[in-house]
């Protein structure tokens, strides 16, 4: 259950608010931990689960009740013994904000503390530009949609940031060349901590935390936004390799054809779509899941994991049909659609702070 996050290319772990340490004890991450992969369990499994007595599990429990980062359900009766209480993560117990950088618009989405997201808005570059801290601005307005009790309960932020590589020419003049000037900025303005990661491993780490792939020690990640990217993730440890599969297989291309016809994503499985860009669609579909499967096939040589998670922003009946086609190309592995379809990217950003402050490193 211990899940290793992605290593920030820098952490910033100072206290901004919650009544808590700035580092937790172990004993309270794995706790905390524990609790997000598993909703609704009880003090005794717990226990079973992590090897900490049923003294020392009271004891972190009951601390953490009091900070309102845990919360009891309603007790359940069985035939035999004490009626158990189920403890969950409150999702009112903390606040973080994610950041991602899209092509046209930075994605800014607050999430709770069980990953469901609360606020979300694009803005688009030219008004962020406007003005020098148009980007802390940008997620102070998120911010501000959280109660005044709830502010003290934001255990940071998160930016998504793409290698440079992939990086737009709006994306370059936002941020600069000194990503520790942006983050400095930004923890001035708001005082609160900023932690920094690649926006596809951030993404990874979403899905990981809070998505389809809470329950998944291994399996391999790929991300379809303008370009197709991957991950590999065994024992909770996320890898990337030296290269991205790009190539020409993303939503860029798509969506180019689809423009061109005065139509969009969302139009797809409308019946919109007239014969030709249907052809298209199905002609890109088959391209993008033909270097999906290869790429699995070719993995599978020298590893093991049984599951395969693609996530994207794209409208879910998208993401479906390239499921059902990766399923018929290779039944024996387990294909998953991502949850995280709000922003993907700002939500694996706002894992981060989560990571730092509570989890199991």
């Amino acid at each position: 259950m211990r899940f290793a996050p992605p290593n920030p290319l820098r952490i910033a772990d100072r206290a901004t608010g919650l009544n808590a340490p700035t580092v937790r004890s172990y004993n309270e991450r794995l706790v905390l931990s524990l609790l997000l992969q598993n909703t609704g369990i009880s003090r005794l499994e717990i226990g079973e689960k992590t090897g900490l007595s049923a003294q020392t599990v009271s004891v972190i429990v009951r601390s953490l009740e009091q900070e309102g980062l845990v919360s009891k359900g309603e007790a359940q009766r069985g035939r035999v013994g004490p009626p158990t209480i189920p403890l969950s993560l409150n999702p009112k117990g903390a606040f973080s904000v994610g950041v991602s950088f899209g092509e046209s618009a930075v994605n800014v989405a607050l999430v709770d503390f069980v990953g469901s997201v609360q606020y979300h808005a694009a803005h688009p570059y030219s008004t962020l530009q406007e003005s020098s801290d148009g980007l802390a601005a940008s997620i102070e307005q998120g911010l501000l949609t959280l109660p005044p009790a709830s502010r003290a309960r934001v255990a940071g932020i998160g930016l998504a940031v793409p290698d440079d590589a992939h990086a737009s020419q709006h994306v370059r003049e936002l941020l600069g060349r000194d990503l520790a000037d942006v983050q400095a900025g930004i923890e001035r303005k708001l005082e609160l901590s900023v932690y920094i990661q690649n926006d596809i491993t951030a993404a990874a780490g979403g899905e990981s935390l809070f998505g389809t792939a809470r329950s998944l020690s291994d399996f391999l990640f790929f991300y379809l936004g303008s370009q197709l990217h991957s991950r590999l993730i065994l024992n909770y440890q996320i890898h990337s390799g030296k290269a991205d599969l790009g190539h020409d297989l993303g939503l860029s291309r798509l969506r180019d054809e689809l423009n061109a016809h005065q139509l969009s994503l969302d139009d797809i499985g409308s019946g919109a779509l007239s014969g030709a860009v249907e052809e298209f669609y199905a002609r890109w579909r088959r391209d993008c899941c033909r270097q999906i499967a290869g790429s699995v096939q070719s993995l599978l040589s020298f590893v093991s994991f049984k599951s395969v998670l693609i996530s994207s922003y794209a409208p879910a009946r998208l993401g479906q049909s390239l499921i059902a086609d990766l399923r018929d190309e290779l039944p024996e592995v387990d294909f998953l659609l991502g949850s995280n379809s709000i922003a993907p990217k700002a939500v694996g950003a706002a894992s981060l702070p989560y990571h730092s402050r509570f989890m199991v490193q």
